[in-house]
């Protein structure tokens, strides 16, 4: 490849929401017209029209089904390629549109998600679309806006167990997410979402204690150091501001932020983006911060990593790092009433420090 020539502009994708209402529609109009619209065209939450190709499609007594294949664009979503159907028949008068999960759809069963417990995790916009577009349907038929919808995803339960679903208490299969339509290529808004609403579920449980964890290794050390449940560990990532802001507006009384040492030195150094491409490690002022901990004879080296400073500095540097990046997170915290620690992990699984809002070690 040409060195010197730009990167490909990465393509954009649609969302389960978004594919759902275009199987909808089209099952829909099948359903009052007996014809089929393959493509269909829908019109997304800001105004742009989408088309859509119909994978399969077929009608019953009362009711009518289709199928769109996702296609999440070059975003590496879980569910690019997945199957989701919709099935609409007519329901009891005055209903209006009503939602069901088929297979591989799930079900909310925890407070705190913008779906009640016992309703199928198809979230508000979603939702939103398919019952304007059926009601638009509806009344160019002369007809009443009264359908149940069931959406399935086939194979959605296994494709599930690779989400957050299983931690915020979503059972049975994925959501039905999106508030645009569309998918954005390696989108950080995706995943600083998701970390916002296991922060909303871990509140609505009552629980009092939380960990935003940079990956799985530290979320398991941790874990297994306070005993705490699933839906306790926010997968905050690398996005440790998107985690904090929230929290300072939506308080846990207690939270770690756990994670490796070298992600944990960066938010010591104050990045709140802890991605390798966004911030890096530091090495000459973490030299300093290990100062009077490396021996006489090495303070006169290149450091080239920050694990390699860590191996001669030893224990007592992850424990000033500790200490160092609650003053970081502290900072954006601000007033809020949570009481902060955190988590130095090896890539073992070690805890090799933890401290408090003094720096020192909790037991």
């Amino acid at each position: 490849m040409d060195q010197g020539a730009p990167p490909a502009k990465l393509r954009t994708g649609f969302t389960t929401g978004a594919c759902a209402t275009a199987a909808a529609v089209a099952a829909g109009g099948a359903l009052l017209t007996g014809r089929w619209t393959d493509p269909v065209q829908i019109r997304l939450p800001r105004g742009a029209e989408a088309s859509f190709a119909l994978a399969t499609f077929r009608t019953g007594e009362g009711w009518a089904e289709a199928a769109v294949i996702k296609d999440a664009g070059d975003d590496p979503d879980v569910t690019h390629g997945a199957t989701v159907v919709a099935r609409v028949e007519h329901g009891a008068p005055g209903s209006g549109v009503t939602f069901r999960a088929g297979p591989g759809v799930g079900i909310v069963t925890r407070p705190g998600l913008p779906i009640p417990p016992g309703e199928p995790a198809i979230n508000p916009v979603p939702r939103r679309m398919m019952a304007e577009a059926l009601t638009t349907l509806a009344e160019a038929c002369g007809t009443a806006a009264d359908f149940e919808v069931r959406v399935s995803i086939p194979g959605g339960e296994a494709l599930a167990l690779r989400t957050w679903n299983p931690r915020l208490g979503i059972e049975g299969g994925l959501s039905i997410l999106g508030t645009t339509g569309i998918v954005r290529p390696f989108s950080c808004a995706a995943w600083i979402a998701s970390i916002h609403r296991g922060i909303d579920v871990a509140r609505a449980c009552g629980l009092v204690h939380a960990v935003g964890s940079t990956g799985a290794t530290s979320e398991r050390a941790a874990q297994r150091h306070f005993g705490l449940p699933d839906h306790a560990m926010l997968d905050m990532g690398d996005f440790a501001g998107g985690m904090l802001k929230y929290l300072r507006r939506h308080p846990i009384p207690r939270v770690t932020i756990a994670g490796g040492f070298g992600k944990l030195t960066k938010l010591a150094q104050g990045a709140l983006d802890l991605h390798s491409s966004r911030s890096q490690v530091d090495l000459t002022r973490l030299a300093r911060r290990a100062g009077d901990l490396i021996p006489v004879q090495e303070r006169g080296t290149v450091w080239n990593s920050a694990l390699q400073l860590l191996e001669v500095a030893g224990p007592e540097l992850a424990q000033r790092i500790a200490g160092d990046a609650l003053v970081t997170a502290r900072a954006l915290l601000g007033a809020a009433p949570i009481e902060l620690d955190a988590m130095v992990v090896d890539r073992g699984g070690r805890i090799l420090a933890i401290a408090d809002r003094d720096g020192s070690r909790r037991p």
